[in-house]
């Protein structure tokens, strides 16, 4: 093996981002998505900032002038840091060239984005109504340089940074500041227009043009105004005082939150110089807080909500209802006779809230419990849930409150299902609880009947539009046997993992799913010495544990045949000359996430295949409650596989991941193009077709 054995993971994480970014500058897809995507790509980059940077801050803080840490890592969190630096300026001198190409292309759809300076007549007076009717009340300056300590600065918002002064003194000038009311009142305004055209302003300079007004009392005859945003260290420090219950923790922590420290600090590059100064002392930034010059607009990531106004050429199909659930009045019915599994967003997610609303109304139905970890504004799911407690059914619901940025719509979530009679579990400590399960039991003339499901994603329907998924719909005797034994941890996790442990059928974190995954690549290992076929297929989102990339690496000297696809994180460094047989490996970034994880051993010709909710990371297999079922039914088992193949066929979205990180699309190369997500819906879509031409037969 080389020196360097694996891409740092934060480094490999930009990469990916780079990706979304090569979404937003591809000319093929609709323009809305190309502006959706630079708003998806600011998004990624404020959480980056908030989690990952500011670990490693932390990280460097704690190791002082040591070389490393034991931390996975083969480099020093400083030159990781320095690295990151250089790669984000790179990438922000990308998106505004991008940006600015999208401006000109929504120009000549004549969508235009005016400023302050540049309103008509009549825009003036539209702005000035529109703010004194609906920004005004939300709108409360800051005389910053009065206050003895500068106000909290609130995350993922914009301020404006305003310079007071009078045009015949240099002298006389006063600093404010004010917060964009974003949620309040929305980034987006349009404004009257002639036909055929439309015009928008942002609301930061809906505020700008109104900025006389608003310090109308100060004597003060010139304004200016420049945005930034400040982004914070997002962990939460979970305190360790016996006499608080662990939802005070969690509230005290979120609180604690707000006083994060600043991690990067991004800013109009036109600010007036002794703002930018203030700014910076009174944020108590230093040369290594990330102070990244910027553009006019901040916070893209509300360009994901960019107005509907653009000509709509989105490739994007509605759901569909599984064949085998078209022509049933129930799900339980079709679940208890075979396994069936949904493949978001091309499946509807409305039949799984279907089984749920099935299970709230059916008379001998007894309990429900299932896991939850991130869920819609106005979930379904948690209706469906409420309802049964209503009509006397024991529901138990393991709610995650560590779900990152979900934590405290999710301690909402709890005060709500408890009201309603729910029980809820809050996790087990220093665990996060990521497995995505349900189990319903119903009696039936003295005898017991379980069903449920063991999902790749999230219980979320909103998000299930929009991100790809493997569900399976089952009533295996076996696989509800350890989903039961999985809650009895839950329920007691006090007692220690033994009922984890006895879990025979599905693969768990912590305790056997590393264990059996390594077995499984020794299998293959040992087939591909002795000249056999062997084979590995693993889809995962991130690729990061360096146990499981050493046994890949091990695998691939052997002669096994190892294909991969992960949209994110790929630590490993796949081209090698040691290496007998090379691995493949590709991401795909296309109008849908792809959330699966599959897992396919070839196994001596008796394939084992997993669906899985963990990543190849060592957070998902040592420090949270992941779960992966094997897919046993004959059809469903070639149906998973086409799909995984159709996937490793793609030569439109699909970029190759290297030991440069370069991101080169496949070639297609005469061949016929196959772009996957479509692709998978024509399948996907055909079968259903036959299966309805069948039953109407």
């Amino acid at each position: 093996m080389p020196k360097k054995k694996f891409i740092p993971r934060d480094i490999s994480w930009l990469s990916f981002n780079a990706r979304v970014l090569q979404e937003a500058n591809d000319l093929t897809v609709p323009l809305q998505q190309r502006i959706r995507f630079l708003g998806i790509f600011s998004n990624n980059l404020d959480e980056f900032f908030r989690v990952r940077v500011a670990t490693l801050k932390r990280m460097v803080e704690v190791a002082g002038k040591r070389k490393k840490l034991n931390m996975h890592m083969e480099e020093e969190p400083q030159k990781i840091l320095d690295e990151i630096q250089t790669i984000v300026l790179q990438q922000q001198n990308e998106f505004n060239r991008i940006w600015d190409g999208i401006l000109k292309e929504l120009r000549k759809e004549k969508i235009f984005l005016i400023d302050e300076k540049h309103l008509t007549k009549e825009q003036k007076h539209f702005v000035n109504t529109f703010f004194d009717e609906q920004v005004r009340s939300n709108v409360i300056p800051l005389m910053i340089e009065s206050l003895p300590q500068l106000p909290y600065l609130r995350e993922k918002s914009i301020f404006l940074g305003v310079v007071m002064r009078k045009k015949d003194s240099a002298y006389h000038q006063k600093y404010a500041l004010i917060e964009v009311p974003v949620k309040a009142v929305g980034r987006f305004v349009q404004l009257p227009s002639k036909k055929g055209e439309h015009n928008i302003i942002l609301l930061e300079d809906v505020i700008r043009f109104n900025l006389p007004n608003i310090f109308s009392y100060f004597d003060y005859d010139h304004f200016d105004a420049y945005i930034f945003k400040v982004t914070k260290d997002a962990e939460l420090d979970i305190d360790n005082d016996l006499s608080t219950t662990f939802v005070e923790k969690m509230e005290k922590g979120l609180k604690n939150r707000r006083k994060g420290k600043p991690v990067r600090f991004v800013y109009d590059k036109e600010m007036d110089a002794g703002l930018l100064e203030y700014l910076i002392r009174r944020l108590s930034l230093t040369r290594k807080s990330n102070i990244l010059p910027g553009g006019r607009i901040h916070n893209f990531r509300h360009f994901m909500d960019f107005p509907e106004i653009i000509p709509n050429k989105s490739t994007r199909r509605s759901p569909f209802t599984h064949p085998e659930l078209r022509h049933t009045l129930r799900v339980t019915d079709e679940i208890v006779k075979k396994d069936i599994m949904l493949h978001f967003p091309y499946h509807s997610f409305n039949s799984v809230i279907d089984l749920l609303r099935e299970a709230a109304m059916d008379p001998h139905v007894t309990s429900i419990k299932i896991t939850a970890y991130r869920l819609a504004p106005a979930s379904k799911v948690i209706n469906a849930l409420i309802n049964a407690a209503r009509n006397g059914k024991e529901v138990v619901v393991m709610l995650e409150l560590k779900a990152r940025f979900d934590e405290e719509a999710n301690l909402e979530w709890k005060k709500v299902l408890e009201e309603e009679g729910v029980r809820v579990l809050l996790g087990v400590p220093k665990m996060k609880i990521h497995a995505k399960l349900c189990i319903i039991k119903k009696r039936v003339h003295n005898k017991t009947i379980q069903y449920g499901f063991v999902s790749t994603g999230n219980l979320n329907e909103r998000t299930a539009k929009v991100y790809a998924d493997h569900c399976l719909l089952t009533s295996n005797r076996n696989v509800m046997a350890d989903i039961n034994r999985i809650f009895k941890y839950l329920e007691h996790s006090q007692q220690g993992t033994a009922s984890l442990q006895a879990c025979k059928t599905l693969l768990v974190c912590p305790t056997n799913m590393r264990k059996e995954l390594e077995a499984n690549i020794t299998r293959e290992i040992k087939q591909a010495k002795t000249g056999k076929k062997a084979f590995i297929i693993l889809k995962v989102n991130s690729l990061s544990d360096t146990r499981l990339i050493d046994k890949l690496y091990e695998a691939a000297a052997a002669g096994v045949e190892i294909k991969m696809i992960v949209r994110g994180i790929f630590c490993a460094l796949p081209d090698n000359k040691r290496f007998k047989h090379k691995p493949t490996a590709i991401s795909i970034v296309d109008e849908y996430l792809e959330h699966a994880r599959v897992m396919i051993f070839h196994n001596g010709g008796k394939e084992k295949i997993y669906i899985s909710s963990a990543d190849w990371m060592v957070r998902n297999l040592d420090h949270r409650v992941e779960a992966a079922i094997p897919v046993t039914d004959a059809n469903i088992r070639e149906e998973l596989k086409e799909i995984i193949n159709i996937q490793l066929r793609d030569n439109v979205k699909a970029r190759i991941l290297n030991n440069e990180l370069s991101n080169n699309y496949v070639p297609f190369a005469g061949k016929k193009k196959i772009r996957s997500q479509i692709e998978t819906y024509h399948y996907l879509y055909q079968k259903t077709v036959v299966q309805s031409a069948v039953s109407s037969d």
